[in-house]
């Protein structure tokens, strides 16, 4: 018999053999996880793990996902009797996931549930940062000494909270926790016994991974056969989702909390709790939420500063002496505005038109250009800052999407080839495209984009004939003085919703073509396929939408010659300007395209989804029952129909892309807001006034409507940061042109300065028009059936009169102002681009307290694996010295 020392030495053996046995058993799930990843899903060595019960009783396990499929039309069968869906069950099983089946009606809900082992395994692969034990250690991070210019920003934040602090209303910022990247071997930092540890999103992302690289082929090695997306598309399974928290009247659910609290448009005056809904909808629409908040917080001074110009041109119009010159110059006679058909005009007649044209073009307006682009590099200046403290916060430090995976379509894609490359990131091998096949895709893709960006140029060259060929047609009937008066704003307006119309549908048709050409680039990650569909739809939108206005602001007017020689394209008459500009017809345009535009998808985001959820709930009815049926069997299915999975199923899917939409709209918006700012002051209002409702709108929609989305990780708002940093340098640019060539702000201040003899503007309408001598017309342009009797008509252009001895010639004065006018660029981009610079050099990406937090937590992380390990090593140690006693001569 043994002593009571050899049975505990054996026994200590034991268990240090099982510990050994267990870790090798870990580590070969380990490896069989990284061959799913870096090979092929299908090439995995499959290892059962123990088998393990699953209970169906309610409440004693979570359903973390759902699979639905047709029960009365089983998955299909392929023609060796291969049954698809039988075997990406049976192989997820292999990969731990637990199954349960609830047949209802016709359909077959899987109920899909991640244990523990496997959402520890998976959280290691992912490298997922979860929350660490709390250590009095961690509890302090010592403050810096005294700083001055700290405690000066110090109070200046202060001040300005109290004006901008908004109530944060019951959902309050949750606990920081600080997080590491997960491991098992240092399992010690984690605090895994905590049953909220493994959180809903944890184990969405780990079965969303599992689900989309398990292989359903014959041939494991048959890349083209894996993933759940390819049985959805062929119709295997009808759905893929996880569950909502009860539904949004659920009481002490965090839906109906989110629903309550946030979404309702009564609570629209109060902070959005960010962290809840990071938790609920995940860091992707977290990350969007959170910046379509802070973006609409900035719009504030903008909108503000945008209503001070407005309201300073209705002030003070009755002043301006250059509109009232217009509205009392009856006896100015101008000349045709179309050939032969056209009579001369008075003047006067734009009264109207130039008194609106001064709200929006007066002395405030350079400095609310100058402003306005300032504003768009301290907004992505702040915003870099606040994104990398919400990243901190949400433990996403450091995530990368370099060694992001392969997508399951680019492996399928490119099955069977011999070109391969060697990952420098990861250092796995893997599946490459030839440059034979991707130049002639990319070349292709490239093609159609031009062709569709041409004939996107091309229904804007449309809008223009339209407009050319009212006026010829309003010229032919007998106009009356209303008509007469207002046509200046009559055909912009109607020029600008048929725009809008064709807008609408030209983004519909290449949509869909986009997201072909770019499966033709065989892109290898998911964050490169949705950065390269981004940037075709946005570029292709931003020639959609901003064409016809760049057009009026630079183009219309500019170079149409003058009546005895005018420059014509396919022999047809260039539009012209009002005497007092263009720009009033930018910005009927602008309004009618920006605020059109977001209306329409306000009205069609809520209606569409409303109706479409009304449609399911038809179409899907799980309850229906044949005749035969007994009436327990009808109850069953009736009550059956109130299960959360069946609920969740007739709310909408989300699709491939996701926030896609959503985030477009608003940067063509931030577009309207930068680029054309200065002919559109009240842009930013329109702006704000559109994210309020939008932000709430959306969160109805997605917590309503909506299934519950897949919370994928994201460091930031991705491509679209680049698209936002670009229109903010474009901004500076247009907003200079604009102020330069489609206002009267810089000929009037070269008349003031160099022509005017008391230096006043008294003179400068009749200064801006040229004399013609009617008899100089070109033949058979003349009015063939004129009501007035002139002899000179006048135009809008600076030409020497007929008198001149250098008739219609250009005057020294064209080129003082053209002199001028590009001065004020080169000065207005030159001073806009040192404040920016400046503002850039004093606003850190980082801020210094977060950066100082980000070291002090990785030190104090190193100090507890340096402790914990040190423990270890002591433990193991004493037991080999223990061991050692043991089979020692002496002891025996």
């Amino acid at each position: 018999m043994m002593s009571d020392s050899e049975d505990e030495t054996a026994s200590m053996e034991t268990t240090r053999m099982y510990k050994d046995d267990l870790e090798l058993s870990r580590m070969s799930l380990y490896l069989s996880s990284q061959d799913l990843i870096n090979n092929s899903p299908g090439a995995v060595q499959h290892i059962r793990p123990e088998s393990i019960t699953f209970d169906s009783t309610p409440g004693d396990i979570s359903v973390d996902f759902v699979l639905v499929s047709s029960s009365k039309a089983k998955a299909p069968v392929d023609i060796d009797g291969w049954n698809r869906r039988s075997a990406f069950e049976e192989r997820i099983k292999e990969q731990g996931l637990l199954l349960e089946e609830d047949v209802v009606g016709g359909l077959t809900f899987i109920k899909v549930h991640a244990p523990v082992p496997v959402l520890r395994r998976y959280c290691e692969i992912l490298k997922l940062r979860m929350p660490m034990k709390e250590y009095p250690m961690t509890e302090h991070i010592p403050e810096k000494g005294f700083d001055v210019m700290e405690k000066i920003k110090k109070i200046i934040g202060r001040i300005i909270r109290l004006f901008i602090t908004i109530d944060p209303g019951p959902l309050t910022p949750t606990k920081y926790i600080l997080t590491a990247e997960y491991s098992r071997e240092k399992s010690y930092l984690f605090n895994e016994d905590d049953p909220e540890f493994f959180s809903a999103e944890v184990r969405t992302l780990v079965i969303d991974f599992i689900l989309n690289r398990v292989s359903w082929g014959k041939d494991q090695a048959d890349v083209n056969c894996v993933g759940i997306q390819c049985l959805l598309d062929a119709g295997v399974y009808r759905a893929a989702y996880p569950l909502h928290d009860g539904t949004h009247t659920t009481e002490n659910s965090l839906r109906h909390q989110l629903y309550v609290e946030w979404a309702m448009m009564s609570k629209w005056i109060r902070r959005q709790p960010i962290d809840q809904i990071k938790e609920y909808l995940g860091v992707k629409y977290a990350f969007y939420f959170t910046w379509l908040g802070f973006y609409t917080h900035m719009l504030i001074p903008a909108a503000i500063l945008g209503l001070i110009v407005f309201f300073y041109g209705i002030f003070t119009f009755p002043n301006n002496r250059f509109s009232s010159d217009i509205c009392n110059a009856t006896d100015v006679i101008m000349c045709p505005l179309c050939d032969r058909t056209c009579d001369y005009w008075e003047l006067s007649n734009t009264c109207f038109y130039a008194r609106l044209t001064y709200l929006f073009d007066n002395d405030l307006t350079v400095i609310f250009a100058f402003l306005m682009s300032i504003w768009a590099t301290l907004f992505l200046e702040l915003w870099k800052r606040y994104s990398a403290t919400i990243t901190h916060r949400w433990g996403l430090t450091g995530f990368t999407l370099e060694a992001e995976h392969p997508r399951p379509q680019y492996l399928a894609r490119l099955y069977g080839t011999n070109h391969t490359k060697v990952n420098l990131v990861t250092g796995n091998i893997e599946p490459t495209v030839p440059l034979w096949k991707k130049i002639p895709a990319t070349l292709f893709s490239i093609s159609i984009l031009l062709l569709l960006i041409m004939i996107a140029i091309a229904a804007v060259f449309g809008v223009v004939l339209y407009r050319m060929s009212v006026l010829a047609s309003l010229s032919l009937t007998n106009q009356s003085d209303w008509m007469s008066t207002y046509s200046n704003i009559f055909i912009p307006t109607t020029a600008a919703i048929i725009n809008l119309v064709c807008i609408q549908l030209l983004n519909f048709v290449y949509d869909k073509v986009a997201i072909y050409l770019t499966e033709m680039e065989l892109l290898r990650t998911q964050t490169e396929f949705d950065e390269s569909l981004t940037i075709k739809i946005y570029l292709f939108q931003f020639v959609n939408y901003y064409t016809s206005i760049i057009y009026i602001a630079f183009l219309k007017g500019k170079n149409v010659g003058y009546p005895a020689k005018y420059l014509r394209i396919f022999g047809l008459r260039q539009e012209e300007c009002s005497p007092g500009g263009c720009l009033m017809e930018l910005s009927i345009q602008l309004f009618i395209i920006m605020v059109g535009q977001q209306a329409l998808n306000t009205v069609v985001e809520m209606i569409i989804p409303v109706g479409l959820n009304w449609f399911n709930s038809l179409s899907e009815n799980t309850g229906r029952l044949d005749n035969q049926k007994s009436s327990s069997e009808e109850k069953d299915l009736a009550a059956a129909v109130k299960k959360p999975w069946i609920e969740d199923y007739k709310l909408l899917d989300w699709g491939p892309r996701g926030l896609f939409p959503e985030y477009l709209e608003m940067v063509m918006q931030y577009g309207f807001v930068t680029l054309f700012v200065t002919a559109f002051p009240l842009g930013p209002f329109f702006a704000l006034l559109n994210n309020v409702f939008e932000m709430r709108l959306d969160a109805k929609k997605f917590l309503r409507y909506f299934r519950r989305p897949i919370p994928h990780r994201v460091p930031n708002i991705g491509v679209w940061y680049r698209v936002l940093d670009i229109l903010g340098k474009l901004a500076v640019i247009t907003n200079a042109f604009i102020i330069a060539f489609s206002s009267n702000y810089i000929p009037r201040m070269v008349y003031i300065s160099l022509v005017s003899e008391d230096h006043t503007d008294k003179g400068f309408l009749n200064n801006t028009l040229a004399y013609f001598d009617t008899n100089d017309f070109e033949e058979g342009i003349a009015p063939h059936n004129s009501s007035f009797n002139v002899t000179y008509c006048r135009y809008k252009d600076y030409r020497n009169p007929p008198w001149s001895p250098q008739k219609y010639e250009r005057p020294t004065m064209y080129y003082e102002i053209l002199v001028a006018r590009l001065t004020f660029i080169v000065i207005f981009q030159n001073i806009v681009s040192l404040v920016k610079v400046a503002v850039q050099w004093l606003i850190p990406d980082v801020p210094n307290v977060l950066s100082d937090r980000i070291k002090r937590e990785s030190y104090l992380t190193t100090q507890m694996i340096i402790k914990n390990e040190a423990k270890k090593a002591a433990e193991v140690e004493h037991l080999d010295g223990m061991l050692h006693g043991v089979n020692s001569p002496q002891s025996l």
